[in-house]
């Protein structure tokens, strides 16, 4: 005869295997959260932990600890706007239009996802100490530097592009001139007296972006 469950038995748990990435997952998305509103110094294991329903123990097992952890949401941030540009495909096109491609690229993705202007300001705060331990961060950006530097190439070849373009500063004018906008748009906003967060005025700081780069490219 079957025995059956009576209010008094405690509920029993899975005894399945446990998904190590959807756990993985979880805590980064959490922790992603977390160091975003309050910094690596301000942030909590517990409230990580709380966030995304798993175990303390389970950070400190997949992770080390709050560093690790921090560690790992950086390369983790890094590698999705790394992986969107790849899916841009910017090899296959005409290189005016892959760079232009680019440009928008970044605008939408920084006014899209905020945690990752906010990372790289916490981290720049600590001069890169932490990025500095990840063994996969400057692997993750060779592809698009690699990129730049063929389209520049095919472009001065064409006639298109002057030549002499450094790929790294080029990408570095693209990201500053988005990056320096959004992050100080609330200071900018209060001097200059107008509204700087609206739809509108983020379509004409998208426009005027391209615009610079594209004198800049102009032979």
């Amino acid at each position: 005869m079957e025995a059956t469950l009576t209010k008094s038995d405690p509920p029993k748990r899975p005894t399945g295997p446990r998904d190590p990435v959807r756990t993985r997952a979880a805590i980064l998305d959490a922790a992603t959260h977390e160091f975003r509103a309050k910094g690596l110094n301000g942030a909590r294991v517990d409230t990580i932990a709380k966030r995304s329903g798993v175990n303390k123990r389970m950070i400190y097992h997949y992770f080390g600890g709050k560093e690790g952890l921090y560690v790992a949401v950086l390369e983790a941030t890094y590698s999705a706007i790394r992986h969107a540009e790849g899916d841009l495909h910017l090899g296959d096109r005409e290189p005016l239009e892959a760079i232009c491609e680019l440009v928008r690229f970044t605008w939408r993705y920084f006014i899209k996802h905020p945690e990752f202007l906010s990372l790289l300001g916490t981290e720049n705060l600590h001069r890169a100490r932490y990025l500095k331990q990840s063994a996969r961060i400057r692997d993750l950006h060779s592809p698009l530097i690699a990129t730049l530097s063929h389209q520049l190439d095919r472009g001065a070849a064409k006639g298109v592009i002057r030549p002499g373009i450094d790929p790294v500063q080029l990408y570095i004018s693209i990201a500053s001139l988005g990056f320096f906008y959004l992050s100080n748009r609330y200071t900018l906003a209060t001097i200059f007296g107008r509204s700087m967060d609206d739809a509108e005025s983020l379509e004409a700081r998208g426009r005027h972006i391209e615009d610079v780069v594209l004198a800049y490219l102009r032979p």
